[in-house]
């Protein structure tokens, strides 16, 4: 009988490749919980904000989303601060509504069996990504996570992909991304990196690959179910 195949991620970094996911929207079910978290928040701070603009922003770096739904600086600094202490207050109050996404887990066991590096590339804040990784319970499976503690500036900057990319040891060339956002999409390819989008996080097929995306699937279980013929299974063949 021939031996089983050795599954764990090769310690050459030269024979390693990487998948970076996003989280939110991606793995877990959780963009409309936060587009309610800061519509209630900025209703709450005294500056109400359409939701539908608000969805738009998710996956955004947060100085960046409200940047882009507030007018002007002014409104920034009288508005922000608490509409970001607000939104992190309701999102928190309400995760136990939090959803792994269909085929999450198994698509993350599939890629650590195979011998590939699985990073969260996340800018979430550490209190949520704790949450976030309890959620998807898959933690044999990851090879590295980062945070929002790791930069200054995250998504659609590069910063965090090319964070995500040092811990797991591996060049652009050698890494695969997966993200539902353009900002996933954008932050990606300013690091070099190629991006699959997901259509789970609300933005739609054409959207995601006028942002760059080499192949879009509607989440990550059909991307598993195509895993062979996906830019990962390329990358990996």
């Amino acid at each position: 009988m021939s031996e089983p195949a050795d599954t764990t991620v090769p310690k050459n970094s030269d024979d390693r490749i990487a998948v970076l996911f996003d989280i939110d929207g991606t793995l877990v079910d959780s963009n409309y919980l936060h587009v309610d978290a800061w519509d209630r928040a900025f209703a709450d701070a005294g500056r109400p904000v359409d939701a539908w603009r608000i969805h738009r922003s998710i996956g955004k770096d947060g100085g960046e989303l409200l940047e882009s739904l507030l007018d002007g600086a002014d409104e920034v600094e009288q508005y922000g601060e608490r509409a970001k202490e607000l939104h992190s207050e309701y999102y928190l109050h309400n995760t136990s509504r939090l959803r792994v996404i269909g085929g999450a887990r198994e698509l993350l066991g599939e890629l650590a069996g195979r011998g590939i590096a699985v990073v969260l590339a996340t800018s979430a804040p550490e209190n949520e990504l704790e949450i976030l990784r309890d959620l998807l319970d898959v933690d044999d499976a990851i090879f590295a996570a980062t945070s929002s503690g790791d930069v200054e500036t995250a998504k659609p900057e590069p910063d965090i992909v090319e964070v995500a990319l040092d811990r797991a040891g591996v060049p652009a060339s050698r890494a695969v991304m997966v993200g539902d956002a353009v900002w996933d999409i954008e932050a990606a390819a300013r690091a070099g990196v190629e991006c699959i989008g997901v259509r789970s996080g609300g933005f739609g097929e054409q959207e995601l690959r006028d942002a760059g995306a080499v192949a879009v699937y509607g989440d990550v279980a059909e991307l598993l179910a195509n895993l062979d013929d996906s830019p990962i299974g390329k990358l990996a063949g």
